[in-house]
């Protein structure tokens, strides 16, 4: 699943893949289950929020190149207030789907 926030000076889509599920377990030591838990209680280290930032980039289109550069320039050296919502939105959908999509779509249907 996809999640659309701004980030650095524009949009960007947000998705961690299977690619990229195993890359985060891989330089985090951490497993996608344990990330997902954790993070959204504020239990991470600044590293893995970077990480999931960055990688989740790559998975929602960026280049590698532009997604190193803007996790390094919006994530890591800013404000945790800026990316934690990002990071968490992006651990959910991997979790639970994009629940926050799916009610909005539910909602413009109702509506």
């Amino acid at each position: 699943m996809t999640h659309a926030a701004f980030f650095g000076e524009r949009e960007h889509a947000f998705a961690l893949t299977h690619d990229q599920i195993i890359e985060l377990e891989s330089k985090t030591g951490a497993g996608i289950g344990s990330l997902c838990l954790r993070v959204p209680e504020g239990h991470f280290r600044h590293a893995e929020l970077v990480e999931i930032i960055r990688l989740s980039l790559i998975g929602g289109g960026t280049t590698p190149q532009e997604a190193a550069a803007l996790a390094d320039t919006y994530a890591a050296k800013r404000p945790l207030s800026e990316s934690f919502p990002i990071a968490i939105a992006v651990l959910q959908a991997v979790w639970s789907g994009a629940p926050a999509q799916a009610d909005t779509a539910q909602d413009s249907a109702d509506g």
